[in-house]
This record gives C-alpha cells, sequence and structure tokens, in this order.
C-alpha cells in the first residue's frame, strides 16, 4: 500500500474523568493522541506535542500501542508539567462541566517541529491557540492539504488570528455550537457557508449523537451518528472522527496517482463515514484503551454496518 505520513500537532493532555458511568483518573488524553491513535489505523502518524516531565512511563506505553504513531516530535520538558484537565459530564453526555484546566506545556513556547517531519503532505492541526497553529504550519510547505480543528474559546479570545489562519487552510473542523459563535449563523449550512467565505474549501460541522455536516465548495454532505448502545467516554471523540477522516483521506490521496490529483469532495465524504465510524470505539471506554485493543478488522466490519445503515 502507498502511503505518505500524516502529520498531527495539537496537545497531549494528562486527564480526570467523571461520567454517570465511572470515573478515571489522571490518564492519557489531548488532541493530538486522540487523533493520532485514529488516524493510525488508515496511515503512519506523526505527531508533534509536548510534554512535561510528569508525563511517565505509562503514558509511553499506551502510545506504543499503536505503532504507526512516530513519537520522535514530543518535546519533553523536564521541568515543566503536561497539559492537565478535569471534567464531569451529566446524565444527558452532551453537556459536560470543566472541573479544572491546568495549561502547564501551553503557557509555553510551542515545540519545533523536527526537520524530518517538514515533508509531511498531510497536515492537522489539532486543537490550540491559532496563533501556534499557523506558526507551525509554515514547517509543510509542500502539504496537499491542511485542516484544522478549533473551539469557542479561541473564537472569543483569538478570532484575529484564527481568521488569518482560515485564510491559509483548506479544511476547518468544529462543533455546531462554535460555528455559530463564529459566524452568527445558527443553521450549520449557513454557517459553513459562511466560513467557506473566509477562506477554507470545506467545513466539517459536528452535531455530536446528531452526526456531521460538511460544507464543500462542490456540494454538502451529512452523515448521521453510528447508532451505539455503549456510551462509556465521549472525550476524544471529536478528535477520533477527525484521525479517522484524515488518515482515511490521507491514504486514498496518497493511492490515487500517488497523490497527484487534489483531494476530492468524494474522499472526503468517505472520510466522514470513517471518521464516524473509529468515533464510536472511542466512546466505548475511558481514555485510548478501546482503540488500543482495536483491530482494523473491527473498524472495516463497523463501516460495512454504517454504509448499509445509512444506504438509500
Amino acid at each position: 500500500m502507498w502511503s505518505m505520513p500524516l502529520i498531527v500537532t495539537g496537545t497531549i493532555g494528562i486527564d480526570t474523568i467523571h461520567t454517570p458511568t465511572g470515573s478515571a483518573e489522571a490518564v492519557l488524553g489531548g488532541s493530538a493522541t486522540y487523533f493520532a491513535a485514529a488516524a493510525s489505523f488508515y496511515t503512519p502518524v506523526r505527531m508533534v506535542a509536548a510534554v512535561g516531565g510528569d508525563f511517565h512511563d505509562g503514558y509511553r506505553t499506551t502510545l506504543s500501542r499503536f505503532p504507526e504513531v512516530c513519537i520522535e516530535g514530543i518535546d519533553v520538558r523536564p521541568d515543566s508539567k503536561t497539559f492537565s484537565w478535569g471534567g464531569r459530564y451529566m446524565e444527558n453526555m452532551n453537556v459536560r462541566e470543566t472541573l479544572f484546566t491546568e495549561l502547564g506545556v501551553l503557557a509555553e513556547a510551542p515545540p519545533a517541529t523536527p526537520q524530518r517531519y517538514r515533508d509531511s503532505k498531510y497536515v492537522f492541526l489539532a486543537n490550540t491557540h491559532p496563533g501556534v497553529q499557523r506558526e507551525l504550519l509554515e514547517g509543510f510547505p509542500n502539504r496537499a492539504i491542511a485542516v484544522a480543528d478549533t473551539m469557542n474559546l479561541w473564537i472569543e479570545t483569538a478570532k484575529d488570528d484564527l481568521v488569518a489562519l482560515m485564510k491559509q487552510i483548506d479544511g476547518l473542523v468544529l462543533n455546531d455550537e462554535e460555528a455559530a459563535l463564529l459566524t452568527g449563523r445558527r443553521n450549520p449550512i449557513t454557517a459553513g457557508k459562511a466560513i467557506l467565505d473566509m477562506g477554507p474549501s470545506f467545513a466539517v460541522i459536528k452535531k455530536g449523537e446528531h452526526g456531521c455536516i460538511m460544507v464543500h465548495r462542490e456540494g454538502i454532505a451529512a452523515l448521521p451518528a453510528f447508532p451505539t448502545d455503549l456510551v462509556i467516554d465521549p472525550t476524544g471523540a471529536g478528535d477520533s472522527f477527525a484521525g479517522g477522516m484524515m488518515g482515511h483521506v490521507a491514504r486514498t490521496h496518497a493511492e490515487s496517482h500517488f497523490g497527484g490529483e487534489g483531494v476530492t469532495f468524494d474522499m472526503l465524504q468517505q472520510g466522514l463515514a470513517h471518521g464516524t465510524v473509529v468515533a464510536s470505539f472511542t466512546i466505548e471506554s475511558f481514555s485510548l484503551d478501546r482503540l488500543a485493543e482495536l483491530k482494523k478488522d473491527a473498524i472495516d466490519e463497523r463501516y460495512r454496518q454504517f454504509s448499509a445503515a445509512v444506504q438509500i
């Protein structure tokens, strides 16, 4: 199989999570972590992120369970602390409260991209400050596609940086509340079109248990969530969704005339389905536990089930 590494920049975190089903203390999390784990089922993945001296061998062992993830780009800062977050989900797991946030290394200079990573053609800028995302993006001059994630914090506090970033990326991933906050439009279709007016060729708007919508210059695609009856912890579902989507896109684009043509609407639409399926596994456990034991055959089987369910 022809493949070319996908690179992700973002956060590695230490999470403490409480849900109606139980709790998990100081487990591995972070936007780049979930993304890389999910994407690695499709293509090799390179991570660029920073951690502190509290990032112990147990976390490294978890990452080692994803052999297609290259962690040479993780910057270990012994005198600092890893970003950490604590949250509690309500009975309606679409609602959560943040218990604490400790920025740690995120309050410091961003990690440098290793020189040997700079040939990466498939770039995902996982959730972090848009100014940092722009700085990191400049390190990949030969990219075939660059997609960014964002959140309400940056829309509210760093909108100018985000708007500048959007002129340089191909796609933006965000949820429906964030899309409304960014554009002032509640309808996800009109919000998506407004995002395209800001620069990207497409916007993927996540709607949680109600699936996702992609607004693209060539059309619109919509998918439901995978119908699952097991939800243990929704943390990382959105990042896993993005990882599955981008992993599929990177693999199929590289295989298509060795990536000589652009990323197509069809590649992205199929990527939405793959992302939806991988995310449906993530929520079945705390942290990366379910993904770490997952085999590609199980993803393929669930993808077949999902394809049959949404077929018209």
